[in-house]
């Protein structure tokens, strides 16, 4: 039986299609909300341009590193440019990622994403995407003497 899915009769659509879509382990759905030419930038910055890398990475994504996650919408705001066109953001829980080399139960994540939207005569389709972790009580991220990437809060440096 064909899942059934949230109408994509408004901009808010997006992000409860992305949900359903991921939740049910469903890249051909959540590759269909993108223009064929959509650009989608992940949380650590691997960049795709067509819906059919978008589709790729997630069908990857979906099998080998979030097979178990479960992926929760808590809040969305709407920014309309025109009748047509809009700025979606969603901040989104991850939960049930895949345990990896010393991380044997990784927690549950936040992030945001931004998706530019537009209408088509199919509903509203996505033509961009940038998905953000949000990383608590930090501020930026820097480059450390290993060569690592970290999130740093400069408010925490004293006397300096």
């Amino acid at each position: 039986m064909k899942q059934q899915y949230t109408l994509l009769d408004t901009p808010e659509s997006i992000p409860l299609v992305f949900i359903e879509a991921w939740n049910n382990r469903d890249p051909d759905t959540l590759a269909n909300l993108f223009d064929s030419n959509a650009e989608f930038v992940n949380v650590v910055g691997r960049w795709w341009h067509n819906r059919a890398s978008i589709r790729k990475a997630h069908a990857y994504g979906l099998e080998h590193i979030f097979n178990r996650s479960t992926l929760r919408l808590l809040e969305t705001r709407v920014k309309t440019l025109s009748d047509t066109i809009a700025v979606v953001h969603a901040r989104m829980e991850l939960s049930g990622q895949r345990p990896i080399d010393t991380v044997s139960n990784p927690g549950k994540r936040q992030n945001i994403f931004s998706f530019v939207v537009h209408l088509t005569p199919d509903g509203w389709r996505c033509a961009s995407a940038h998905n953000t972790d949000v990383v608590p009580n930090q501020e930026t991220n820097v480059v450390n003497d290993s060569g690592k990437l970290v999130a740093v809060d400069y408010r925490d440096i004293k006397g300096k």
